[in-house]
């Protein structure tokens, strides 16, 4: 029975899916995933929909993760949380805060599951969730059998792992274990952060000011579809950057440890004169460029299709070739954009 996908997913495109089904443990998991295969169709996990464009109908069956719980355990050093990844990301880093667990605070108001954090490396302010992943636990979904990788096998980089590579077509995350240090140090590296006093600042007032900042730059989904950055911030050789620099002298850049120089998405796109275009129901975000948001009933077609004017454009005033950070959906799957 055809199900609608528009509540599911953050962009608020009208697409639909042919099945809908709820997960709320591994063995509901195997059970649908054996059912879509043997009717020879193709099945897709989902969480909190944050990361996903649909650019069409999808022909298949969508698995909605919604698995919950949190088991907590702590050595001399860290306090260990376990957590199921059907769990809401923001709603973990406000547990961890109630509870006096430090850490996650530059992480508030990303949207999203737990389970799709490590996925995607997702970070913000200074902070990536590699810092603190202690383990992340998967189901195999051609063996059927669960399977736990510590943090430093899961092959972290920026906005990337080991889940959107080697492990991309066989590996469902289904809880992740997140180690938080008992000795907390804040982290103010990122610019919006500079002003407040590393002597006397607490987590909580790192969590507000984020809250407030993202708040201020990135449109509410529940109000307006968009599905936060759809731009990777791109990384380029040192000696680009320089040369770029003599052009544009504003052009924001933060070193990297090898000696790259990673510039920000929206300043070139806001310097490409795109902030507020718009293409049919979608445009980029008037107040903030790295956002492309749905005004007006958008399809997954426009939401592409703008996507790669922004990309074209971008490229051809910078030389430099933007990523979407989403990932694409076609009919039957993940696509190239």
């Amino acid at each position: 029975m055809s199900a609608s996908l528009k509540p599911l997913n953050t962009l608020s495109l009208n697409q639909n899916s042919l099945m809908l089904v709820e997960a709320n443990s591994v063995s509901d998991l195997i059970r649908y995933i054996k059912q879509a295969k043997e009717m020879g169709a193709p099945y897709m996990i989902i969480g909190g929909g944050s990361n996903i464009v649909f650019t069409c109908d999808y022909e298949g069956m969508i698995i909605k993760l919604i698995n919950k719980g949190i088991v907590i355990t702590e050595d001399n050093e860290n306090v260990y949380l376990t957590v199921q990844a059907g769990e809401n990301w923001h709603e973990l880093v406000q547990f961890t805060l109630d509870e006096g667990y430090f850490g996650l605070e530059n992480l508030a108001l990303i949207p999203g599951s737990v389970g799709a954090a490590p996925i995607q490396n997702i970070g913000a302010y200074g902070v990536e969730i590699n810092q603190f992943c202690n383990e992340v636990t998967y189901l195999n979904t051609d063996t059927f059998s669960e399977h736990t990788l510590a943090g430093s096998e899961c092959k972290f980089d920026y906005r990337d792992s080991i889940f959107k590579k080697q492990l991309k077509e066989i590996a469902v995350i289904t809880s992740v274990k997140l180690a938080i240090p008992k000795n907390w140090q804040a982290n103010l590296s990122y610019g919006p952060l500079n002003h407040l006093n590393t002597q006397t600042v607490s987590a909580k007032e790192i969590y507000e000011t984020v809250c407030a900042v993202r708040t201020s730059k990135l449109p509410d989904p529940c109000k307006l579809g968009n599905v936060g950055s759809f731009f990777k911030n791109p990384i380029i050789e040192a000696e680009q950057y320089i040369s770029l620099l003599k052009k544009f002298s504003d052009l924001v850049g933060y070193a990297q440890a090898d000696g790259r120089i990673k510039v920000a998405a929206g300043w070139l796109i806001d310097e490409a004169g795109l902030k507020g275009y718009i293409l049919g129901g979608a445009a980029v975000h008037n107040k903030q460029a790295l956002v492309i948001v749905n005004i007006n009933q958008a399809t997954g077609d426009d939401v592409r299709k703008l996507a790669h004017h922004v990309i074209d454009t971008v490229y051809n005033k910078f030389g430099i070739k933007l990523e979407p950070e989403p990932r694409i959906i076609g009919s039957h799957g993940e696509v190239e954009l």
